[in-house]
């Protein structure tokens, strides 16, 4: 004999009283994961624009590369021979020393040492770059501020000053300093620095150029004449 069926309460409130539910149409989900993509993408596209963008400002912030610096064969008016150009084995070294800096681009380095054509003891050394520079008065400071330090023997005397000739269009700094040698020699002599968009050279003048007998503005003068004499156009 079969059970009779159970009546249902009409109070019963169903489990889901807007019946079973479902899920968003697969077509829904597509639509979602390419809208996101998408915008991803374009996201991505803006941030490569603008990196574009900054990377072209900051590039038109430099000056053109319109001149280099050279190693000649002799400086002053052949009154210095070159003697020693270092430039494959301390150019790099330099490079990379100024890779980071915001104040250079396509850099270049050269180191020469020059000796007196009259048999003169001592040497002529220009340290110095070409690329693009800008902010000069920032690239000369620094220049002559890494020219001695308490971790070498180089000891700065009479700090870096702005002693451009008059009508000169190129700022140059120059400082004292005096180098000691392991034998207790030392030398007193002056250090001289130009920067323009183009170049920058240091010139130490340890030759019979010291410091008693060459005055900071005489040796800013002589470093006005090295530098037309070794900055020269790009062709």
């Amino acid at each position: 004999m079969s059970m009779p069926p159970v009546p249902q309460s009409t109070n019963q409130t169903p489990l889901y009283p807007w019946g079973v539910p479902q899920g968003p149409p697969e077509k829904s989900r597509v639509g979602l994961m390419v809208g996101i993509i998408g915008g991803v993408f374009l996201l991505i596209v803006a941030l490569l624009a603008t990196l574009v963008l900054v990377g072209k400002k900051i590039d038109s912030s430099y000056p053109r590369a319109e001149s280099t610096l050279t190693a000649p064969g002799t400086l002053l008016d052949g009154h210095y021979k070159l003697a020693k150009d270092d430039s494959p084995r301390l150019g790099p070294p330099l490079e990379k020393s100024w890779r980071l800096s915001w104040e250079a681009k396509a850099v270049h380095g050269v180191v020469v040492a020059y000796h007196p054509s009259g048999g003169d003891r001592g040497d002529l050394v220009v340290t110095g770059m070409y690329g693009r520079f800008r902010n000069t008065a920032a690239v000369r400071s620094r220049v002559l501020a890494g020219n001695g330090s308490q971790h070498t023997e180089v000891k700065v005397i009479v700090p870096p000053m702005d002693v451009t000739p008059s009508g000169s269009r190129t700022r140059v700094s120059c400082e004292e300093v005096t180098r000691s040698w392991t034998d207790g020699k030392a030398l007193s002599y002056p250090v001289c620095a130009w920067a323009d968009g183009n170049t920058w050279a240091r010139v130490a003048y340890m030759t019979v150029y010291t410091a008693r007998s060459l005055s900071l503005e005489s040796a800013a003068r002589i470093t006005l004449q090295i530098r037309s004499e070794m900055v020269k156009p790009i062709r």
